[in-house]
C-alpha cells in the first residue's frame, strides 16, 4: 500500500516542527476586533439601512439571526402552524454568512444537495454540485418568502438584551434601533462564523491605501460582481491578500487573473484537494428526487463521514473519501487487534496517506518547485478546515501572482504603503484581509449580548465553568429559550446546515406541544441536563483539531484551553447517533427531560 513508503516518525517530527514555529502565547488575542478606527469595515456595502419606527409589539417566537439556523427554525415553526415568528438579523436580508460573504468564487464546500437546506420544501434544484454564493443567497431568500418569514422580520437590527420576565412567562427583547418587544419563546442562531476579525499586525492602522475584509467585499474598488464578472478595476493594481484559509482558496484564482501584481501572504498553507465541481444533470436529479430525498441524502452523508456505517457513498467527495479510507483500515484489523490504540494508528495511516497525496498534488500542479514546496500542508487533514479547489494551486502559475511565505511567522508589520515580511517591504495599492471570523471567543462577545434568565442570572454565569445544556438546545434556568448550535448535540461540523434543519424540527415539535397542551413555560430539568452532560463526557472528545495540530480555529489557535473546553463535544456515538436519538425523543411525544408548566 502507498503508506508503506511513508516514514511515519519523520513525518510526525515534521508536523511537530511546523506546529511549534507557529505557536503563539496570545492565541485568539492576536486578532483585532472591528471597532474604533476599524468599525467602518463592518458597514453593509450591499444594502442601505432604511429608517423605521421602533417596534413595541408581542410575538409568539423571536429568533436572533437570519442565517440558515433562523430560517430552518422559522420554516419548521410555520409548518407546525406557528406563524407568528419574528427573525432579527443584523444584515439587510436573510442569508447570514451568505448575505455577507459575496467574495469572488464563494461556494459551499459540501455538496449543494445536502448543504442547501429545505430544497424539497422550496422546490429548488441546485445547478451544480457545489453551488456558488449567489445561488445560496437566493435559496435563503426563497425560504424566507416560501414560509412568510419576511412579514415580521427586522433587518439591519442587532439585539442588545433578552431578559426573562418571570411574572409574565415571556422574554423582553431590546435592540440597537430602539425596539422593545416581547416574545413567548426565543431562539438564538448567531452562528460560529459571522464576527469578522483582523490580524493584529503592528502598523495595521497606518496603511494609506485601500483595504477591506473579505466578508464586506468592495466591488466598487475591484470591479466585477459575485456572479463571476471580471474584476476589471484591478488591471493596474498591486494587491495583497493576507490569509490563506478556505476563503482565499476560493477567490485567489479570480484575483490572479485580474490584478497586475498579486501577493498571497501565507502563514500556514491550506490542504487543497480536488473539488471536481460540475453542473447537476436535471435527468439525474429527477431520478433521485422522490419524496423525502434530501433527508435520505443527509443521512447517507452523515453515515459516511461519521460513525454511521453507511454501506454506500452517494455524495462521493473529499470528505467521504477520507472517511472511507479510515474505515477500511480499521475494518482490516483482525478482531483480536481491534483496540483503541490500533484503531487510532489505522486512522493516522489513512490520514498520512491522504495528506501525502495532497502534498504531491501541489508538486504536480505548481510549476515553480520552490512555490510548490511552500504550498504543502504539514499537518493532519482535520487539523484545519480541509479545502477543495480545482484552480487555486494553478493560480500560482500566473506570472503576476507571487506567494509570500512567512514560514509560520505572519506579517512583521504594515506600513503606510504596504507590508513587511522577512525584512522586505512590498508596496501595494490594496490589502484584502482574509483573516476569517471569531471562533473560540466568548459566546456573548460573538452574539453581542448576554441573555438574562430566571432570577437575573446571565448565560455567561451559567456557563462560567463550561457549557451545560440538554441536547445542546436547552439551558436550565432559561425557560422558553432555544440555543441553536452544534456543541453538546451532533457536533457535526462537516455539514453544518444538517444541525440547523434538525434543531428546527425539534423546536417546532416542542412549541407545538406546549401550544396544544396550554403550557406557557418549558425548561430543562436540572437532573436531565446533568445526565446529558455526563453522557457526552463518555465519548472520545473532539476528533478535529487537537493540541498536536498546527494552530487554527479548530484548536483555539494552538493555545491551551481551560477545563471548560472539555464540554464542547457531541454525542459519544457520533452525529448520526445524535440525530437518531433526538428523532426518537421527538416522536415519543413525552419530551423527557423538559418540564412544562
Amino acid at each position: 500500500m502507498a503508506s508503506a513508503a511513508i516514514d511515519k516518525d519523520s513525518l510526525k517530527a515534521r508536523y511537530r516542527a511546523e506546529r511549534d514555529k507557529r505557536l503563539r502565547a496570545d492565541g485568539n488575542d492576536q486578532y483585532v476586533e472591528l471597532k474604533g478606527s476599524f468599525a467602518h469595515l463592518l458597514d453593509d456595502p450591499y444594502m442601505p439601512v432604511v429608517e423605521r419606527a421602533p417596534v413595541t409589539d408581542h410575538v409568539r417566537f423571536a429568533f436572533v439571526g437570519g442565517g440558515f439556523a433562523g430560517l430552518c427554525t422559522g420554516a419548521r415553526l410555520v409548518e407546525a402552524g406557528i406563524t407568528d415568528v419574528r427573525i432579527i438579523e443584523k444584515g439587510g436580508d436573510f442569508g447570514g454568512t451568505w448575505y455577507w460573504n459575496r467574495y469572488p468564487g464563494a461556494q459551499c464546500d459540501t455538496a449543494s444537495i445536502i448543504y442547501m437546506p429545505l430544497l424539497e420544501e422550496t422546490g429548488h434544484r441546485p445547478t451544480e454540485k457545489y453551488a456558488h454564493a449567489p445561488e445560496i443567497l437566493a435559496q435563503s431568500q426563497r425560504i424566507g418568502a416560501t414560509f412568510g418569514l419576511y412579514d415580521k422580520a427586522l433587518f439591519h437590527t442587532e439585539v442588545t438584551e433578552m431578559v426573562w420576565d418571570d411574572a409574565e412567562n415571556r422574554w423582553v427583547i431590546g435592540t440597537n434601533r430602539g425596539d422593545r418587544f416581547t416574545a413567548d419563546f426565543i431562539g438564538m442562531g448567531t452562528g460560529p462564523l459571522h464576527v469578522p476579525k483582523l490580524p493584529g499586525i503592528p502598523g495595521i492602522e497606518t496603511f494609506k491605501g485601500h483595504s477591506f475584509h473579505t466578508s464586506r467585499w468592495d466591488y466598487d474598488y475591484t470591479g466585477g460582481d459575485s456572479g463571476g464578472k471580471s474584476l476589471d478595476r484591478l488591471i493596474n493594481k498591486k494587491v495583497a491578500i493576507i490569509g490563506t484559509g478556505a476563503t482565499s482558496v476560493q477567490f485567489v484564482p479570480h484575483l490572479a487573473r485580474a490584478a497586475e501584481t498579486l501577493y498571497v501572504v501565507q502563514r500556514t498553507p491550506s490542504s487543497v484537494d480536488v473539488r471536481a465541481n460540475e453542473p447537476i444533470d436535471p435527468d439525474w436529479f429527477d431520478s433521485i428526487a422522490a419524496p423525502g430525498w434530501q433527508q435520505r441524502w443527509l443521512e447517507n452523508f452523515a453515515g459516511n463521514v461519521g460513525m454511521g456505517g453507511a454501506s454506500e457513498d452517494w455524495v462521493q467527495d473529499g470528505w467521504t473519501d477520507l472517511s472511507k479510507r479510515i474505515r477500511s483500515r480499521i475494518m482490516a484489523l483482525p478482531p483480536a487487534e481491534m483496540t483503541p490504540a490500533n484503531m487510532l494508528a489505522a486512522f493516522e495511516d489513512a490520514d498520512f496517506e491522504k495528506m501525502s497525496e495532497i502534498r504531491a498534488r501541489a508538486e504536480t500542479l505548481v510549476e515553480d518547485t520552490e512555490t510548490a514546496e511552500k504550498l504543502k500542508a504539514w499537518y493532519r487533514q482535520l487539523c484545519k478546515r480541509p479545502c477543495f479547489h480545482d484552480a487555486y494551486l494553478q493560480a500560482f502559475n500566473e506570472p503576476g501572482t507571487h506567494l509570500v511565505d512567512t514560514d509560520g511567522q505572519g506579517v512583521e508589520r504594515i506600513t503606510e504603503t504596504g507590508f513587511v515580511v522577512g525584512g522586505v517591504e512590498y508596496e501595494v495599492d490594496c490589502i484584502i484581509y482574509a483573516s476569517g471570523f471569531e471562533v473560540g471567543t466568548d459566546h456573548t462577545r460573538r452574539a453581542g449580548f448576554d441573555i438574562t434568565g430566571v432570577g437575573g442570572r446571565k448565560l455567561s454565569e451559567a456557563w462560567g465553568e463550561g457549557m451545560r445544556t440538554l441536547h445542546g438546545l436547552h439551558v436550565h434556568g432559561f425557560p422558553n429559550a432555544f440555543i441553536v448550535q452544534f456543541a453538546q448535540a451532533a457536533n457535526y461540523v462537516v455539514n453544518v446546515p444538517h444541525n440547523w434543519t434538525d434543531a428546527g424540527t425539534t423546536i417546532a415539535a416542542i412549541v407545538r406541544h406546549a401550544t396544544d397542551a396550554g403550557f406557557s413555560r418549558v425548561d430543562a430539568e436540572p437532573q436531565a441536563q446533568a445526565d446529558w452532560v455526563k453522557l457526552l463526557m463518555t465519548g472520545p472528545g473532539m476528533m478535529i483539531g487537537g493540541p498536536d495540530c498546527t494552530p487554527g480555529y479548530y484548536n483555539n489557535e494552538g493555545k491551551e484551553r481551560g477545563p471548560e473546553a472539555a464540554y464542547a463535544v457531541g454525542h459519544p456515538g457520533g452525529a448520526l447517533a445524535f440525530f437518531r436519538h433526538i428523532a426518537k425523543w421527538r416522536k415519543s411525544g413525552r419530551f423527557e427531560g423538559l418540564a412544562f408548566g
